[in-house]
């Protein structure tokens, strides 16, 4: 008998949790170990935050379908790894602390036999000082309270504005090394086409601010692709977009400190700059989560596990932009100190970013950091479970499943609007994620076939599909596991 134990309930954990209960026999246990109570789509938080659709819609509690699914739940979160045990506990283990029921606050070790680490990423608001949900005029789509929260900011401003009052609306990054564009670009055209529905979008001046070197870098270093007939750039696509739309752009912005109503923000130049505002929706940075392991004589080995996220069989040797190459990148997720621990999505530490690194000329790094987020979280955390069930089921490892973000696809569907006859939707489909320039010398990195982006009405319908299938999906109905990731 096999013990896995799943860090985390998002994307990458729920969709690991589902395939180990599926495929393994009830002789092995299978248990989740997360601070939130509820799942949640995260990709439909942006609805949340234009008030289309409530945050209750995209969300559901995990207990009660894990307890009928055959899954453990642990309403807690980890603070620290000992992948060897310790002089008492001979199997390796996890300090949980529960953060909900009549054991919140009580620390229990989690043994394991296999651990997989999807705890993704630290909203690491503190990082850029005032970036505070709810306050200074600022708010996030992150999570659906974050979602809430913005819709409020947001109708009120509305509100506003059909009594008369000219308002300007700042979306995009608040870090200068944030990643999420895609999220925060999506957003941007949702509020703009609220604005439309509202009958206010006279009255508002929209501005997207990114640590982008070009429109349409989204942390990819932006991409070459076909449209309708056309071979076009990225940073042309969303271009032509916001001039459409009348949004305004500020670019290689890393934003540093945010007073109400006013951001703060270094350009590449080293010029100190400040845009006011009467909205604002900013990415923070994302990090890891400060997690400590020790061995079993209690000594430190954490740069052995993390290096901010975690470690896995990628390349993290130090070297120049002109070197990096898409064998870099992992294909297992597995910790290579500790063969049965596992990182999938974004809890894995990239090699290196993705987007060129720049510095502005006072040394400051804005650019973003690479997308991990989506379909790739979904992806690697099947990968990672089908690895250990066949590692179970042969009684020795196997790695046979791999995929590197270097020879992974992605697709992207930014909807503006809601409902079946209205909205539009900007779809980009990427391929590989990681740019192959040795591979695909001619079209920057990217297979032109598999790279294409597309404006209208079905992409929305689309994105709407993909709402309730992903839902379904994850709430583990009959025959899910038919739905990719």
């Amino acid at each position: 008998m096999s013990k896995i134990v799943v860090l985390g309930a998002g994307i990458s954990g729920h969709v690991a949790a589902s395939h180990l209960r599926r495929k393994l026999s009830k002789n092995h246990e299978v248990v989740v170990v997360s601070p939130n109570a509820n799942y949640q789509w995260i990709p439909s938080n942006i609805w949340v935050g234009i008030g289309r659709i409530k945050s209750e819609k995209i969300l559901f509690p995990l207990a009660p379908l894990y307890k009928k699914k055959g899954i453990g739940f642990k309403q807690a979160k980890v603070i620290s790894f000992y992948p060897e045990g310790d002089a008492k506990e001979q199997k390796p283990y996890v300090i949980a602390e529960y953060v909900a029921g009549e054991n919140k606050g009580q620390q229990e070790k989690v043994t394991y036999d296999y651990l997989i680490n999807a705890t993704g990423p630290k909203l690491n608001f503190e990082a850029t000082q005032g970036l505070n949900p709810g306050s200074n005029k600022t708010y996030s789509v992150c999570t659906y309270t974050h979602a809430d929260h913005a819709w409020e900011g947001l109708n009120a401003l509305i509100e506003d504005m059909k009594k008369g009052k000219k308002a300007k609306i700042l979306i995009g990054t608040g870090h200068a090394k944030a990643t999420c564009q895609g999220a925060a670009f999506e957003y941007i055209l949702n509020v703009e086409q609220e604005l439309r529905r509202h009958k206010v979008r006279d009255m508002a001046e929209i501005t997207w601010i990114s640590n982008e070197y070009k429109l349409g870098d989204f942390g990819m270093d932006g991409m070459l692709l076909s449209y309708a007939s056309m071979t076009m750039k990225s940073s042309e696509m969303v271009e032509m977009i916001f001039e459409d739309r009348e949004i305004n752009w500020i670019l290689g912005a890393g934003v540093n400190k945010i007073e109400d109503g006013i951001v703060h923000y270094e350009n590449l130049e080293g010029e100190t700059k400040t845009e006011t505002f009467d909205f604002a929706m900013l990415i923070p940075s994302f990090s890891g989560h400060g997690f400590k392991a020790f061995d079993k004589n209690n000594q430190d080995i954490t740069e052995k596990l993390f290096k901010g996220f975690m470690i896995v069989d990628a390349d993290y040797t130090p070297k120049p932009y002109e070197e990096w190459t898409v064998q870099d990148w992992p294909e297992t997720y597995q910790n290579p100190s500790y063969k049965n621990i596992f990182a999938p999505g974004i809890a894995f530490a990239p090699p290196h970013s993705i987007s060129k690194p720049r510095k502005s000329k006072n040394g400051t790094e804005i650019f973003p950091s690479p997308p991990r987020t989506g379909m790739p979280s979904g992806i690697t955390a099947k990968l990672v479970a089908d690895n250990i069930i066949d590692s179970i089921k042969k009684g020795e490892e196997s790695l046979h499943h791999k995929g590197s973000m270097g020879n992974m696809g992605a697709a992207c569907i930014a909807s503006a609007g809601f409902g079946l006859t209205q909205g539009s939707g900007i779809s980009i489909t990427t391929y590989p994620i990681v740019p192959d320039y040795v591979k695909y010398p001619k079209t920057q990195g990217r297979h032109l076939g598999k790279t294409f982006g597309s404006i209208g009405l079905a992409g929305h319908w689309l994105k709407l599909a993909l709402h309730y299938a992903f839902i379904y999906k994850a709430k583990m109905k009959p025959f899910w596991w038919l739905i990719p990731e």
